[in-house]
């Protein structure tokens, strides 16, 4: 078995997540316990209000302590990824689980990272759409037209048939036109508070750019496949630029689901609210066993299936 951890992005989010594990396991209660941050960040995983909770500067830390401390139950269980991914705020949790950061600093950057989203869209008029079943030419393309009417972007590709596109509103709204002429099946709002993984998030691209500069970064345990490349690093590319990026570029997760693949990953461990990860694995490399964790129970029965086969 050659397994890689998978971790959920923002919009996963829910009341209630973590409440289980927190009652139950006191590593999982001492990370959420120790978590950095200037809100009651319990207090919200548990109860919400989801309104709050979805607000990006709340969502990244809560996201982030519960996946760090979902990580850390199953190292003590023995169970550790050979490869890791996220998607997108995701990729700082696959950076904890590689050793990269310790959870308090995971989570202490994710806070920092949603606030720097939150303030780089204020003000601003703009939109994303998950575009169903149009290929990535095709939508390029649209995307191309589209943009004399205003900025949009291809900021995250999925899965086949899955293709995030984000801008400002009335690029956005001409793209989604153009694509349904084009044969899109649908185009779907997203609930999102900016233009995320597109240029117009420069502003917090340089925010992280300037608070990198103050941080140490560890060594990598094991490979993370990077949001912007859809593979692993090479020895040129360094962990801050790569994040940097990330923030500002397109999420390539169909990209590194056909690499884990290609790397011989048969089973993939989804880490965080949803099984919305293991949908684009079952698109993308249908051979792929996802095995989700999110409650107490599905982390007992993950534990018991890969110990058997270990």
């Amino acid at each position: 078995m050659n397994l890689a951890f998978l971790y959920a992005g923002q919009g996963s989010q829910h009341a209630g997540m973590g409440q289980d594990l927190y009652e139950i396991y006191p590593l999982f209660r001492q990370i959420l316990d120790d978590a950095p941050v200037d809100f009651d960040l319990k207090k919200l995983c548990f109860e919400g209000p989801e309104d709050q909770l979805s607000q990006t500067r709340y969502t990244q830390p809560c996201m982030v302590a519960f996946a760090a401390g979902v990580t850390a139950l199953l190292k003590e269980r023995g169970i550790v990824p050979q490869a890791a991914a996220g998607l997108s705020l995701g990729e700082y949790s696959a950076l904890q689980a590689a050793g990269v950061f310790t959870p308090r600093e995971a989570i202490a950057l994710a806070a920092f990272r949603g606030k720097a989203m939150e303030e780089a869209a204020q003000g601003m008029e703009s939109a994303m759409y998950a575009v169903l079943n149009l290929d990535r030419n095709t939508l390029e393309e649209v995307c191309r037209k589209a943009s004399e009417k205003g900025p949009v972007y291809l900021a995250n590709y999925n899965c086949p048939g899955q293709i995030v596109i984000g801008g400002g509103r009335e690029g956005a709204e001409e793209a989604c036109r153009l694509a349904l002429e084009a044969g899109a099946r649908r185009c779907l709002p997203l609930k999102v508070s900016g233009p995320f993984h597109t240029p117009l998030m420069a502003p917090a691209g340089k925010a992280l750019e300037e608070h990198f500069a103050g941080l140490s970064f560890g060594e990598m345990a094991f490979p993370v496949y990077f949001n912007c490349l859809g593979r692993p690093k090479t020895a040129e590319e360094t962990i801050p630029q790569l994040l940097v990026r990330q923030v500002q570029t397109s999420v390539y997760m169909e990209d590194t689901i056909r690499h884990m693949a290609d790397a011989g990953i048969d089973t993939i461990v989804e880490v965080g609210p949803g099984k919305a990860l293991s949908g684009f694995v079952k698109k993308t490399a249908p051979h792929i066993r996802t095995i989700p964790v999110e409650t107490a129970q599905q982390l007992e029965d993950a534990v018991t299936l890969l110990k058997k086969e270990n």
